[in-house]
């Protein structure tokens, strides 16, 4: 059996050897992860991890700092060949596909499943040019005010700018740029949305407005999101994967493993496992 530390403050050590497997959610799956490891350079940043992603609905992802979450989030849509010393094995399949074939097009992957990050970045333009310049990059021949239109109207922002689209976008409060960068991702027609941590820098008012923003947009898109906040997750996922850290004392370094991964009430009332429960109840973490 194999012992795995924590990065519990108090270094607790439990037993892996009874994990239940994890389970599968309803619907098609878009994402079929199996024996996933990624690697900067000699370091293992998380390994062995498994699961399956379904259409239309939102999984978050949770865990302790220096787990993996956001690795595992770049590894959806490749963001990590963007880091020289990055090495992804095992394997990651999109609508069946093998999201690492060589001869996929990572910036096709990349508008097919789009990002939002952690700190609302709209670009130093206006609104409206914000949200037509993915379309215009990928040669989109259409109307721009209409997809313009409807990508604001989507990301529940187009009644507040409506009369404001040629102002920057840098005049906007956080929470507006935080949707009008979902906006922009919208805007490029993706499969999928990953949001890493979209509400940390966000006041309640606008962390409530994108939450309910994220409920209305799953039922055309997929949803990937990383948080940190227990509340958030149980309010808007269906389904929930539980990362930890085993921690390397003498080099400082933690190895993100996937814990548990369960429809998201099954996991905030009655997880499988007991390191699950400690963090969801708060006792560490």
């Amino acid at each position: 059996m194999e012992t795995v530390t924590t990065d519990s403050p108090r270094n607790v050590h439990i037993d892996m050897g009874a994990r239940k497997p994890n389970a599968r959610p309803s619907g098609e799956p878009v994402f079929e992860v199996a024996d996933l490891a990624v690697y900067y350079g000699p370091f293992r940043a998380i390994r062995d991890v498994s699961m399956s992603i379904a259409q239309h609905q939102i999984t978050a992802l949770i865990g302790p700092s220096g787990c993996g979450k956001t690795t595992m989030l770049r590894c959806f849509n490749r963001m990590n060949d963007l880091i020289e010393t990055a090495r992804v094995e095992g394997s990651v399949r999109y609508h069946g596909a093998d999201l690492y074939d060589k001869r996929v097009d990572p910036v096709e992957v990349r508008r097919r499943i789009g990002m939002v990050f952690q700190k609302p970045n709209p670009f130093p333009k206006s609104i409206y040019d914000n949200i037509a310049f993915g379309p215009k990059v990928a040669g989109f021949k259409g109307d721009l005010d209409d997809v313009v239109e409807e990508s604001l109207q989507k990301a529940a922002l187009w009644d507040e700018v409506r009369n404001r689209l040629k102002e920057s976008a840098m005049g906007l409060s956080g929470g507006q740029q935080q949707r009008l960068c979902i906006a922009r991702c919208i805007a490029v027609r993706p499969d999928v949305i990953l949001m890493d941590e979209p509400c940390s820098a966000l006041d309640p008012i606008a962390t409530g407005r994108i939450e309910d923003l994220m409920q209305n947009l799953k039922d055309e898109f997929t949803i990937v999101v990383v948080t940190h906040n227990m509340q958030q997750a149980a309010r808007v996922s269906d389904m929930t994967a539980f990362f930890t850290a085993e921690v390397n004392e003498e080099q400082d370094r933690r190895t993100g493993v996937l814990v548990e991964y369960d429809k998201t009430e099954q996991m905030f009332t009655n997880p499988s496992d007991e390191r699950t429960e400690n963090y969801v109840t708060g006792r560490f973490g």
